[in-house]
């Protein structure tokens, strides 16, 4: 079962990380405690949408680009892109998820 939590979890640390930022920086900045933050990144708590925009606007980058990263990583987890569909998976998905789900793909 794909729980769209963890997806967004694991954007939200990817974006923290390929920005150079602490997981405390952007607590602060977004006015988050440290440790839901840390669930939140984890997969462990759902977050709001008005949470989610604060660690959004903490990292600065829209939200719109933080939720179609989370829908471009789910519809790999479901087998929904395809080699003909696209020409690269986006560079937030991590390259053990490619590698597991290519051989589904090319079997489509």
């Amino acid at each position: 079962m794909i729980l769209v939590r963890q997806e967004i979890g694991d954007v939200l640390r990817d974006l923290r990380q390929q920005k150079g930022q602490t997981l405390r920086q952007v607590a602060s900045r977004a006015s988050v405690a440290l440790g839901y933050l840390s669930e939140v990144e984890r997969g462990q708590k759902e977050a709001s949408s008005e949470i989610l925009a604060a660690v959004a606007e903490a990292l600065d980058v829209p939200i719109s680009v933080v939720m179609r990263e989370v829908g471009d990583r789910i519809a790999v987890l479901e087998g929904l892109t395809t080699f003909e569909t696209v020409s690269s998976f986006p560079d937030t998905v991590p390259d053990e998820l490619v590698a597991a789900v290519e051989p589904e793909l090319s079997l489509h």
